[in-house]
């Protein structure tokens, strides 16, 4: 059988399971509500939550940009996934309680209760911009992958590739949103996991490895470097470890998408082991996915295969020109599936519950959210094609740089909203949060020019501050 047809039926039997999961979970009594679409209903066991949400957050960005990133900046990823854990313990010690508190099914609502209604629509707005660009971001790699090896080889066409995928993805969320990504999301984590276990296992295969040679292998080679210490470097250790904690605290904690999750546990104890026990998986899965990388590009060098002009190319390249032998490709297939529908269908569920909520103030109306949910999905259409005209060579570097400018502003909103007890003029907010992102960027051109220095991920902190700096000239004291 050859390559596309593998994947084909890999991806048929994939789409049924999920959709009969999603089917069982409809059928029951009460999960079709708004509810349940919103928020399971606050039922949702915390060790199931914590092990789905790792599929959202690992997705086929870090399945197929990880590995390739080694060539570049070699392990110093891994000082960002240690900022990573001391970021999901903020979240658990600081927002969680907050949002169990004040009772909300969008954590925008706070914004609503601090400041007013002007700056929730605005913190939303801003939330919607972010999500959507970067869930297709990382739908985008995984749609890319699955074009190249089915519908290309078949003469079929990106656009319908992406929505056919697209497709899929709505027909197993449409009706109970959160009841169904629990045990979606869940089956989700535990086949990319067995993915890149699965890959890793085939490339040391191929290369005549066992486990004790590949370590040694990895061990000893340059790209293995995790410290650095320069400071002028943008992968310096202070730098990457920072912003490691604030690209957590404001892509999970100040993120509807992941907050949606958290909020169906059952009690505020149960959101925090989750939060915890997901921000521990970071390490050791990334620790993987780089050493995989290493592996990948020994492989090359050993076999004088060239290198694809953009990194992200290099594991698909080598599954797909059989490089790495037919065991590859079916954890590959699985990975790729998992990640597609696993970075797509929480976001499209966020943003729908945000745009009913925060935008219209419209909760109980079903069938407005299912109007709002097939049109997230038609949105999420049109930017995969825009990012098929962009093609960026590294997706997840794309999205951090993206995070820096669109949750800035949420990062300064919530920060000043919680240590400080002054109010503001509504109106002006959205002013204040348009003109920080400008100014950050002004900042982040004119640095090297002026100061000799070059800005890294720690433009969210700076974004964020600026925020918080506006807001402060909005202050005014109550009566």
């Amino acid at each position: 059988m050859s390559t596309s047809l593998w994947m084909i039926a890999t991806l048929a039997v994939y789409f049924f399971v999920l959709l009969g999961i999603a089917h069982w979970v409809s059928g029951r009594k009460h999960q079709t509500s708004n509810a349940a679409f919103y928020r399971a209903s606050r039922r949702a066991p915390w060790p199931m939550v914590a092990f789905g949400m790792i599929a959202g957050s690992i997705s086929g960005v870090s399945f197929v940009s990880v590995p390739a990133w080694v060539g570049g900046i070699g392990m110093s990823y891994l000082q960002m996934c240690m900022g990573f854990i001391v970021g999901y313990i903020v979240v658990a010690v600081v927002l969680l309680p907050l949002y169990y508190r004040l009772q909300l099914t969008s954590i925008y609502g706070y914004l609503s209760h601090r400041f007013g209604d002007r700056t929730r629509k605005t913190g939303a707005g801003f939330f919607l911009l972010s999500k959507l660009a970067g869930a297709t971001a990382r739908l985008y790699v995984a749609t890319l992958v699955l074009h190249t090896f089915i519908a290309a080889p078949l003469g079929i066409s990106f656009v319908v590739t992406a929505a056919v995928t697209l497709l899929l993805i709505w027909l197993y969320t449409f009706r109970a949103g959160q009841a169904s990504l629990l045990y979606t999301d869940a089956l989700q984590t535990l086949m990319l996991t067995l993915a890149v276990v699965g890959t890793l296992w085939a490339v040391m295969q191929q290369m005549g490895l066992d486990w004790q040679s590949a370590w040694k292998l990895i061990d000893e080679s340059p790209m293995s470097r995790v410290w650095v210490w320069d400071a002028s470097s943008k992968q310096a250790f202070w730098r990457q470890f920072l912003s490691g904690i604030f690209i957590v605290i404001v892509m999970t904690g100040l993120d509807q998408d992941m907050m949606q999750k958290n909020l169906t546990c059952r009690t505020l104890r149960d959101a925090q082991k989750d939060m915890c026990v997901y921000g521990l998986s970071f390490l050791p899965i990334n620790a993987l996915l780089l050493g995989l990388g290493v592996l990948l590009y020994h492989f090359c060098k050993m076999q004088h295969i060239a290198l694809p002009a953009k990194s992200d190319e290099l594991l698909p390249m080598l599954v797909s020109s059989g490089a790495l032998g037919h065991l590859v490709v079916l954890p590959f297939t699985i990975g790729i599936v998992a990640a597609a529908f696993s970075a797509a269908d929480g976001a499209i569920t966020a943003l729908t519950t945000s745009f009913c909520i925060d935008i219209l103030d419209r909760e109980d109306d079903v069938r407005l959210r299912r109007g709002a949910h097939a049109a997230v999905v038609v949105l999420c259409f049109v930017c995969l094609l825009i990012f098929r005209l962009v093609d960026s060579p590294n997706v997840i570097n794309t999205i951090y740089v993206m995070a820096s400018y669109t949750y800035g502003p949420l990062l300064g909103l919530f920060a000043f909203g919680l240590y400080t007890q002054w109010e503001i003029r509504d109106r002006y907010v959205p002013v204040v949060v348009i003109v920080a992102p400008i100014a950050t960027a002004l900042l982040d051109h004119y640095a090297p020019i002026w100061w000799g220095y070059t800005f890294g991920y720690e433009l969210l902190i700076l974004n964020g501050g600026l925020t918080a700096l506006g807001l402060f000239a909005l202050r005014r004291f109550k009566k």
